[in-house]
């Protein structure tokens, strides 16, 4: 059926994405890593990662390479800066006032703030965050991985800006 797999070259950028990720400190190296390698996918230069962030670079790749990894301590000073320097905090969590990702459209210059995998984004966390976005769940456990959310997230905010 297939003699070979052909690798096409990676889509051109007509402009910088404007968009960060700032995780909490993650339980696990796989996570911090996958997140980076979509990262690098889809052309966003920095992850801001708090915590004893490691990242491996055999789950990584290339991506490394292509984005600049920053390590701070905790999260909320991390999403408070960004705030101020003009990013729309868009928190990627389960909330009574959370939009769906299906519907929700991303400013162009948006921090996407990730929670850790067991608690989420906790509640001083959220105090600096402008909106909540949720991924529909439609069987167990309630919620996705978080490098498979942080994943599908940024996939739909490159849909919404495919030129960057």
């Amino acid at each position: 059926m297939f003699d070979h797999i052909r690798h096409r070259p990676p889509a051109t950028l007509t402009r910088e994405r404007e968009i960060v990720v700032a995780c909490a400190p993650l339980r696990t190296r796989a996570n911090l890593s996958s997140i980076v390698r979509t990262a690098g996918c889809c052309g966003i230069t920095r992850v801001i990662a708090c915590g004893n962030a490691k990242v491996d670079p055999d789950v990584a790749r290339d991506s490394t390479d292509h984005v600049t990894i920053e390590v701070r301590r905790t999260l909320p000073p991390v999403l408070k800066d960004l705030r101020a320097a003009g990013y729309r905090v868009v928190g990627l969590e389960q909330t009574t006032n959370s939009h769906t990702l299906h519907s929700f459209s991303f400013p162009r210059k948006t921090a996407l703030a990730v929670g850790n995998e067991r608690l989420g984004l906790t509640e001083e966390e959220l105090k600096f965050v402008d909106d909540c976005v949720e991924i529909p769940v439609w069987g167990m456990p309630h919620s996705y991985n978080v490098a498979t959310a942080t994943a599908m997230a940024l996939y739909e905010y490159c849909k919404q800006y495919p030129e960057g």
